[in-house]
C-alpha cells in the first residue's frame, strides 16, 4: 500500500505542475512593494519550469519594471515580462487565470506602452470561465473587481 501511495505521489510530481502558492502570488502581484515582489520572484525563480510559472513571472516582471530607474530600464523589464506572460497564453490559450493576469496589467498600465489590446477578449473568457476557477483565484478577482473600471463585481457569476 505505501509502495503504492510513493509511486503516485512520484508520477504526481512529475506530472504536474511546480506547486505555486498563490495567494502570496497574489499578495505580491496586488502591492506596490519592491521587496515583495522580487521575494516572490526569487521564490518562483527555484520552481520547476511550467506555463504557470512562466505567467507568475511574467506578471511580476511587468510589475517589478515600475521600480527601474530610467525608463529605458522600465520598458526593458516590462517587455521581458510581458513576452514571459504572453508565452504562457500562447501555450494554454483559454486559460482564465492567465487572462486575468494580463487583463490588470493592461487595465493599470500606462498608455505609452500600448499594451491594451486584449481587454475585452481577457473579460469576456474571465466572464465565461469564472464559475470554474479554483476559490482562491475567484476571490481574488471579486476583490480586484471592486477596484476596476472594466470589470462589473455583478457579472462574476
Amino acid at each position: 500500500m505505501i509502495k503504492s501511495i510513493t509511486i503516485f505521489l512520484l508520477s504526481a510530481s512529475l506530472i504536474s505542475p511546480a506547486l505555486i502558492d498563490k495567494l502570496g502570488f497574489y499578495k505580491a502581484f496586488e502591492s506596490n512593494s519592491k521587496d515583495k515582489i522580487e521575494n516572490k520572484l526569487t521564490g518562483l525563480g527555484k520552481l520547476k519550469p511550467s506555463t504557470s510559472k512562466d505567467a507568475y513571472i511574467g506578471a511580476l516582471t511587468m510589475k517589478q519594471s515600475q521600480f527601474m530607474a530610467t525608463p529605458k530600464e522600465k520598458v526593458a523589464v516590462f517587455k521581458e515580462g510581458r513576452l514571459l506572460l504572453e508565452k504562457a497564453i500562447e501555450k494554454d490559450p483559454k486559460n482564465g487565470e492567465y487572462r486575468f493576469l494580463r487583463f490588470a496589467i493592461q487595465e493599470n498600465v500606462p498608455k505609452i506602452l500600448k499594451y491594451a489590446n486584449n481587454i475585452d477578449e481577457d473579460l469576456e473568457l474571465i466572464l465565461r470561465t469564472y464559475k470554474s476557477m479554483d476559490p482562491t483565484l475567484k476571490k481574488v478577482i471579486k476583490e480586484y473587481a471592486k477596484q476596476s473600471d472594466k470589470l462589473p463585481s455583478e457579472r462574476l457569476k
